[in-house]
């Protein structure tokens, strides 16, 4: 994956976003992220294989105009990369416990480069293949979405968001994905997008999840968002609008 970051600077950069095929491999199961439009505000994903049994991914949202928050991008994806690594590296972990320590390292980093506080919602996880099992915290994040034959399940928030209190940590949850389920992860610019008064939300969310039928992860991300700036009728975009999904297929 190349820098999504760029330095500060008052006139407009471009930024170098991840392609969606530096996804890792994953066995049985597929991942991709997408976004809409220019990014302005502070979105980004990251993934990386820890293991040779695990997959790390993330979707955080750090606050904030992207010319004007680089140090924090640069800092909350340089520690989910180090410490991730690190962290999930053996073999006989207790990924409750990693997990919750992963959201500490990420939280002090944000807090260290912004010198205070640095709201930054963040849904980070970690997919295990060989079991099929999904451990995950949720900082403050909008609700994972879990598609399953029983339907859709949020997974809610399990913590403050990262950035704002130096020894804030966050419940980690494993949960399991069967062969066929999904796990649907958007930014809050998806779910707040929308023309005039009226959001596009969470609910027209779990309608287009549960009557997806998206072959690719990749698929599903880019069809949820054509159908939010559908949506949105052209509005002009307030925030980033950004969306990442795991598919089981086996």
């Amino acid at each position: 994956m190349v820098s999504l970051f760029r330095p500060r600077s008052s006139k407009p950069i471009p930024v170098v976003e991840p392609d969606a095929t530096a996804f890792p491999k994953i066995q049985g199961a597929d991942l991709a992220a997408a976004f809409a439009g220019q990014r302005i505000a502070g979105d980004f994903y990251d993934s990386l294989r820890v293991s040779p049994e695990r997959v790390l991914f993330g979707l955080l949202d750090v606050a904030g105009r992207r010319d004007e928050i680089g140090d924090l991008l640069s800092a909350a994806q340089q520690t989910f990369r180090s410490s991730g690594a690190k962290l999930f590296a053996a073999p006989d972990i207790n990924e409750s416990d990693v997990m919750t320590e992963l959201s500490l390292d990420i939280n002090r980093a944000l807090i260290e480069a912004s010198k205070g506080v640095a709201s930054c919602p963040a849904f980070i996880a970690c997919y295990h293949e060989k079991f099929g099992t999904l451990c995950y915290a949720n900082g403050g994040h909008t609700p994972g979405l879990l598609r399953d034959p029983s339907g859709i399940t949020e997974l809610a928030s399990t913590g403050l968001p990262l950035g704002l209190f130096s020894h804030a940590t966050a419940e980690a949850p494993t949960v399991a994905m069967e062969e066929d389920s999904v796990l649907l992860l958007v930014s809050r610019g998806v779910v707040e997008c929308g023309a005039g008064t009226e959001e596009f939300g969470l609910d027209r969310i779990k309608t287009f999840l549960q009557n997806s039928k998206a072959q690719s992860a990749q698929e599903l991300c880019s069809s949820l968002l054509g159908s939010a700036g559908a949506f949105c009728q052209g509005a002009p975009m307030r925030d980033d609008r950004t969306c990442l999904a795991l598919m089981r297929t086996a």
